[in-house]
């Protein structure tokens, strides 16, 4: 019961978190200008943009497919896309728990053991952030005039020698950090030798390895060029969903594509944050952005409202029918085993 209650209010909190944003970007916001604005809206190019969408989940589902299959196990593309898209369903009811889901769909309807495909994922997550980090990179040069200074005098300066100042006056930190550094050395050691007597750190350390197991997959993978196309793919499909959203707007179809290519940057990171489904967050940090550009905020709104619903919808209806197909095959799968558990018994 204690556990249940402690699941609703970590929920209910992070939802919170996004109705805060949501309450943030939207205030002062006149209904009838944001109505208009979505009025305005050619949704035949929406409807590009959930095309693109889709070709990315399916190059998604072949890229994690990669990533399996040196664990010795060869699991259909249907259950792949499936397990895939549960887990981007789970992400509305709570963030970063379609990893888990995902796993454990996946063991579910092919057997393969769930430590080990978290493994996969965890290497899935770390090539998405080196792609979107790579991207930041890129538009941070691309568009320097627009918003690079701005930091360079107004955040990385000002860190930098506050930082290096009080490094500089307070040298008896750095000794502290070395001391603590070797403190922690010498007592993980003693940890390790200690906790090794007892069943359930030697539960942990299995469970460590098989995690380790999925992460090493990318090294045994004999089609890395493969696994690094689908990840250029995906990200490209990205760059098309943003620019099918902007070109179905007459307020944001005059920019240009760095333009398109720093507001997918910003809207990645708006989706990375701990809220279900990057909701708020999405919309707030995207209109912020978009105002960069002189774009009103009505029609920045307007701009992440058709963009994160849209996705969110095709996310529901291909997650929720993902949902029901892994149910049915866990239901067959489980009277087969019934069924040749009677037989054999006879």
């Amino acid at each position: 019961m204690r556990d249940k209650i402690f699941r609703i209010g970590r929920t209910l909190f992070f939802l919170s978190i996004g109705i805060f944003f949501l309450i943030l970007a939207f205030r002062d916001v006149h209904i009838k200008d944001l109505v208009a604005g979505l009025l305005s809206a050619q949704y035949e190019w929406v409807l590009f943009s959930l095309v693109f969408a889709g070709l990315a989940f399916i190059s998604r589902t072949y890229r994690w497919k990669l990533l399996i299959e040196p664990l010795g196990y060869n699991p259909s593309t249907s259950h792949t896309f499936y397990a895939l898209m549960s887990g981007h369903l789970a992400n509305f009811i709570f963030p970063r728990i379609g990893e888990v889901t995902r796993c454990g769909s996946l063991n579910r309807t092919d057997k393969v053991p769930f430590d080990s495909l978290l493994g996969t994922v965890i290497v899935e997550r770390i090539s998405d952030l080196l792609a979107l980090l790579l991207l930041v990179v890129t538009v941070f040069f691309l568009k320097i005039d627009l918003f690079g200074n701005f930091l360079i005098d107004n955040l990385a300066k000002p860190l930098y020698y506050t930082i290096f100042a009080w490094l500089y006056f307070h040298w008896f930190i750095w000794l502290i950090i070395i001391l603590v550094l070797l403190v922690s050395v010498l007592s993980f050691r003693f940890a390790m030798s200690w906790l090794g007597k007892y069943r359930f750190y030697r539960r942990f350390s299995h469970i460590t390895a098989r995690v380790l197991e999925g992460m090493k997959s990318v090294m045994r993978m004999e089609r890395k060029l493969q696994f690094l196309m689908h990840t250029i793919f995906i990200w490209l499909m990205y760059y098309l969903m943003t620019a099918s959203i902007f070109t179905a707007l007459p307020s944001t179809a005059i920019l240009g594509a760095a333009d398109i290519l720093f507001i997918m940057v910003v809207g990645g990171l708006g989706m990375a944050a701990p809220v279900q489904g990057g909701i708020g967050a999405y919309h707030w940090v995207v209109s912020v952005a978009l105002g960069l550009f002189g774009i009103p905020r009505e029609d920045g709104l307007v701009f992440a409202t058709i963009s994160h619903e849209s996705q969110a919808l095709l996310t529901i209806i291909l997650g929720s029918f993902s949902f029901y197909m892994i149910f049915m095959i866990s239901k067959r799968r489980n009277l087969e085993h019934m069924e040749s558990t009677k037989l054999n018994s006879r």
